[in-house]
């Protein structure tokens, strides 16, 4: 199927961008399974191929980031490869110019998916950073998160057995920090990633959420190691249908909160002392009764996506 395509086009790809055409051209009705994730399915084949059969491969490899490749077969020169990846690259930067949305824009897909997802089910807050006590230059950086969560068990369990869960002291309620980032790839991995780590350490799962993930495979390893060696998560949005969200990482349980953090939090950011008011106020009541973040209802969020020009 990949070389159909690349027959067809004659240019070099990314492996998304094949998959997409293998769509639009029907040549993935041949396959029996597509899978979830057909892309990176796709970009795997590619890879091994090229990486493995080195020169005998019938892919080449062209470009590292964004990572593209073409057909052995079609004898494109080097020259000829450079100029289709200089107009390839060309018309993303203007179309990433063109896409004015920012990372704030991106918390109500969050919102959604964490809501409805199994093991989240939880309740969103964003967090302004604006609105926090101004302290010297530096003070404050990489302490809040874009958004925080929480769990109540309230419709998971009865009353009885929330009773018996306090008697033996038992918390069956989880808090959620989540960091916003349109696309990470190798220029911003560690930035980002350990400014995940930096302001998630009062709750009991951190995540880095994006809407745009870097396929190599090499990659995904290194992420899939600073996850292990930090135990941060990894969210991928997926703008196309919400429920499909992926994560990509697992984020390690924290049963230690870091009080002081939270407590310093709460005393610089008022977004965040009402998220811990509210949800102190819901567990006592055993329902929830305070305002959170609003979940879209689909019937409006394509219209959301299409007004704030989402177009990963």
């Amino acid at each position: 199927m990949i070389i159909e395509v690349f027959e067809k086009v004659k240019k070099p790809m990314t492996p998304e961008e094949v998959w997409e055409k293998a769509v639009e051209f029907s040549f993935d009705k041949k396959l029996k399974s597509s899978g979830k994730t057909p892309a990176a399915t796709l970009g795997a084949r590619l890879y091994v191929d090229a990486k493995e059969k080195g020169e005998k491969s019938t892919f080449v490899q062209v470009s590292k980031r964004p990572s593209r490749f073409i057909l052995r077969s079609l004898n494109i020169s080097g020259t000829e490869i450079k100029k289709e990846i200089e107009k390839k690259e060309n018309l993303e930067l203007k179309q990433n110019n063109e896409s004015s949305f920012n990372e704030r824009d991106l918390h109500p897909l969050l919102v959604k998916y964490v809501y409805s997802n199994p093991h989240f089910n939880c309740y969103t807050k964003t967090i302004y950073q604006e609105n926090s006590v101004k302290r010297v230059k530096g003070a404050n950086e990489w302490l809040h998160p874009d958004l925080v969560g929480v769990y109540f068990p309230f419709k998971d369990y009865s009353k009885e057995t929330m009773k018996l869960q306090t008697s033996l002291n038992v918390n069956s309620i989880k808090l959620f920090s989540f960091e916003m980032k349109k696309h990470i790839d190798y220029s911003n991995l560690r930035q980002y990633f350990f400014q995940a780590v930096s302001n998630s350490s009062w709750a009991n799962e951190g995540y880095l959420v994006c809407l745009k993930i870097d396929e190599d495979p090499n990659f995904k390893n290194e992420l899939q190691r600073l996850s292990n060696a930090f135990g941060i998560g990894v969210i991928k949005l997926n703008t196309e249908s919400i429920s499909e969200s992926e994560i990509i990482c697992n984020a390690r349980y924290n049963e230690n909160i870091d009080w002081d953090t939270l407590e310093r939090l709460s005393e610089d950011n008022p977004d965040f002392n009402k998220f811990i008011s509210d949800l102190t106020e819901d567990i006592a009541l055993g329902k929830v009764k305070s305002s959170y973040d609003k979940v879209i209802p689909d019937d409006k969020l394509e219209n959301y996506l299409k007004e704030k020009n989402i177009i990963y």
